[in-house]
């Protein structure tokens, strides 16, 4: 069997979640780290769609995060992230898609809001893996990728506000959750936790998160993690880092 090949977008939490797995599960891949806008073509052609995480597995492309985990849960089954009971698996799924849903587009949305202003702190971020010339050519198109962003997300002053608001909510929902094993399904680490924690990522800043900026946080992101800083989800989030991220599954390239 061919090694998996993940392409990915190195700064996105629903990435995040794709490459967790594959680490989690310890299951050997590539990595092909893109530039957004320039990813474009070449997903269209694979997929029809133009969204990453995409893993191409066994000749096939799956595309969305869910779908891939689902995958690897198929053909890797140990260790689970699906718990084996059928009541906390529909509880599990249930989770994963209530944070894929309620979560990650609107996190993903205030942060964008905050930092689309520091081109240096997000092109560094999603240039972390390419080459100088790849980069600096990134960082001089970053104006016209951040207005396509604003456009096709439809970022303001309004719409960050209610994201803010969808993104607390969550966090509520994820706290009420808690099991008093630490966990939000059981007594194990599941796919819920998985993506709850994947998809507060680039709001909290867990250190074991992969892909770093090489600029500084800008004052308005640093800003919005403060008062975030005494709730239980990121004293959560910065536990479920810290003891289930792992280490890489990533291989390079024959």
């Amino acid at each position: 069997m061919e090694t998996p090949v993940l392409f990915q977008f190195t700064y996105s939490h629903f990435n995040e979640k794709a490459r967790w797995a594959l680490d989690f599960k310890r299951v050997p891949h590539v990595r092909h780290s893109l530039l957004p806008g320039e990813h474009i073509r070449k997903i269209l052609a694979m997929t029809g769609q133009t969204s990453v995480p995409v893993l191409m597995i066994d000749g096939k492309p799956v595309f969305d995060s869910t779908r891939i985990i689902e995958t690897l849960e198929h053909l890797h089954p140990h260790p689970t992230l699906y718990p084996a009971d059928p009541e906390m698996r529909r509880r599990a799924l249930e989770l994963e898609d209530f944070f894929d849903e309620r979560l990650g587009p609107y996190d993903r949305l205030w942060l964008f809001h905050l930092a689309l202003p520091y081109p240096d702190y997000l092109s560094s971020a999603f240039a972390c893996r390419a080459d100088s010339s790849a980069s600096e050519k990134f960082r001089a198109g970053f104006p016209a990728l951040s207005a396509a962003m604003i456009s096709r997300m439809n970022i303001n002053a309004e719409t960050a506000e209610f994201a803010r608001g969808k993104t607390l909510a969550a966090m509520d929902r994820l706290e009420k959750e808690l099991q008093p094993s630490g966990y939000l399904v059981g007594e194990s680490f599941s796919v819920a936790d998985l993506t709850a924690a994947a998809l507060l990522s680039p709001l909290f800043n867990p250190p074991q998160f992969p892909y770093k900026s090489s600029e500084p946080v800008p004052a308005p992101v640093a800003g919005l993690l403060e008062p975030l800083k005494t709730r239980p989800a990121y004293r959560w989030v910065m536990d479920m880092y810290r003891r289930h991220r792992g280490q890489s599954a990533e291989v390079t390239a024959s």
